[in-house]
């Protein structure tokens, strides 16, 4: 009679596992948005609370790889944006579509990360994200500022007025994009055109810096 063997949580490889438990959670965020918990993650995955806390540490450490694993993906649709062969306005409009685009797909996804206080009248097992969602976008103020110094010529002190317009851009999306997420009032595309109008002052005029990747 032939035996078969379960591959069990400790006999899986630790990176493999802990993927396993990210689409999970994922599953569940989708679903759920803020409300998502713990229970219902371990839940989803098909073990016990205590598993998932020795995978990811605290709820907080569960939230912080969800984050980076969105994160990532959104950091490298923006930079593939902004280095497509196309003029500097269309790729402008494109990095912007590229972020609407994003939390329009995903909405629950983005209220997870972003929205800390539609989750925090829940039960205590709910994530307390208010620690956690600033740090995601200064990082993709960095990211985006070091894109805009290694691509544009902006003089001296070139590099901190870069991450000023990093972080000032992304502000700009992520406000703006909140605000159009809950209420429509245009479709994506007529806000894209007038964000990429509202930046088209300097940015327009600046030059490529010589021997650099046009941007």
């Amino acid at each position: 009679m032939e035996t078969t063997h379960r591959t069990t949580d400790q006999q899986k490889p630790a990176d493999q596992r802990r993927r396993e438990l990210l689409e999970a959670a994922d599953r569940v965020v989708l679903r759920d948005g803020p409300k998502a918990s713990m229970n219902a993650i371990a839940a989803e995955a098909g073990i016990t609370k205590p598993i998932l806390y020795r995978h990811f540490g605290d709820k907080g450490g569960l939230y912080r790889a969800l984050a980076t694993r969105h994160t990532d993906a959104l950091l490298a649709a923006l930079r593939a944006a902004l280095d497509a062969p196309a003029d500097r306005r269309r790729r402008v409009e494109s990095t912007l579509d590229t972020y609407l685009a994003s939390i329009e797909a995903m909405p629950q996804v983005y209220r997870f990360l972003m929205h800390p206080a539609e989750a925090s009248h829940q039960a205590e097992q709910s994530f307390d994200v208010g620690r956690h969602s600033a740090p995601l976008l200064r990082r993709m103020g960095e990211e985006l500022g070091q894109v805009i110094a290694e691509r544009i010529d902006l003089g001296p002190g070139g590099e901190a007025q870069a991450r000023i317009w990093g972080h000032g851009i992304v502000g700009m999306m992520h406000a703006a994009g909140d605000w159009w997420l809950g209420e429509r009032p245009c479709s994506r595309k007529e806000l894209v055109h007038a964000l990429a109008d509202l930046l088209w002052g300097r940015l327009a005029e600046a030059g490529d810096r010589e021997g650099g990747p046009a941007f």
